[in-house]
């Protein structure tokens, strides 16, 4: 029972790999979900505009599916979780680029007549996802009404006197470690559900970025590790809101600056996404190269992704109102 759905699985993963580079309606027999093809429809107008305004053009798109689990299998209907893992290949200025994205989709397969047939597709957009603890972080700023703290621990009172050691952020570490984890948790720390900002806080620290341990989960930029029975780590450390009020506010250590536009950014920078424009931030990405125009292409967790293209208007996560924070990092960190 199970191959000849299966069967249809893989034409459903060639059906999304020429819908990613062709935007031409098709003769749709497959998929029976209408929201999910009014969705399609929608989405590929916003993908063609999209790359008309980027001055690219799509190519090719590779995608493999992996099945994570099955959860009903009985006869005429199977439910089941997929990962997607797709290479989408575009041209701009005479170079071909690359992009890697993984993403995750619960299936429902239906037996009509002879055929089995997509009756229902359900994304499991994580970057949308808010972490169970941001209510905490909320009541918290609250409470400092915008005003950051003072760590409890800090160079003045340890080290009195003693001018600050500067750290140069190496930039290339950061984009090195980026690269080497974008699909993957590395194992030394541990892995959120929403794991874009804990990932995040790992490249900057990799390109040599200071902790600032506090002992509190509400000031500071730190990852204890495994200690008194779980792992202890600060909001900033693994929240994209509270990591973007920190760069915003922080003034020794790490710190960054708000830039205008994506032009100003260089590798190992920052950007935050708010989906809804109402200034609280779901998602964080980090530069880690940039295409032919000179725009940057950044990599995440959560949905994990490699070189994709710094706006996220090809996620399903992204709407009209979705506003961004440009950080540059210093070049150097009072250590």
């Amino acid at each position: 029972m199970e191959r000849e759905w299966k069967n249809t699985l893989y034409s459903y993963v060639k059906e999304y790999n020429r819908g990613e580079i062709d935007y031409k309606p098709q003769e749709q027999h497959m998929i029976t979900d209408l929201a999910v093809l009014l969705e399609r429809g929608k989405r590929a107008a916003q993908l063609e505009e999209w790359y008309r305004e980027r001055q690219a053009v799509p190519l090719r798109c590779e995608t493999s599916a992996k099945l994570l689990r099955t959860l009903s299998d009985r006869k005429g209907e199977a439910v089941v979780d997929v990962q997607l893992y797709s290479r989408l290949f575009y041209s701009k200025g005479g170079m071909t680029h690359r992009e890697d994205r993984i993403e995750k989709e619960r299936l429902t397969f239906t037996k009509d007549g002879n055929y089995w047939v997509v009756s229902r597709v359900v994304r499991d957009v994580q970057e949308r996802k808010p972490v169970a603890y941001e209510t905490l972080i909320a009541a918290e700023n609250a409470k400092q009404a915008g005003i950051l703290r003072k760590p409890l621990l800090n160079r003045e009172v340890l080290y009195p006197g003693i001018p600050a050691r500067l750290v140069r952020y190496r930039r290339e570490d950061a984009v090195a470690y980026a690269d080497q984890w974008w699909n993957s948790g590395n194992p030394e720390f541990e892995e959120f559900e929403v794991n874009c900002t804990n990932y995040i806080s790992q490249c900057l620290f990799a390109g040599g970025a200071p902790i600032n341990y506090t002992g509190r989960r509400e000031t500071g930029w730190w990852y204890k590790g495994y200690a008194s029975g779980q792992e202890q780590w600060s909001y900033s450390w693994a929240v994209s809101d509270s990591l973007e009020n920190y760069l915003a506010r922080n003034h020794s250590g790490l710190t960054a600056t708000l830039v205008d536009g994506p032009e100003q950014l260089q590798l190992g920078d920052v950007i935050f996404y708010d989906w809804n424009g109402d200034g609280r931030y779901q998602h964080s990405t980090i530069v880690t190269a940039f295409d032919a125009g000179g725009m940057p292409l950044v990599n995440a967790n959560t949905v994990s992704s490699r070189h994709r293209y710094w706006d996220y208007k090809d996620s399903y996560a992204w709407t009209e109102n979705t506003t961004y924070r440009l950080f540059h990092i210093a070049d150097t960190f009072g250590a």
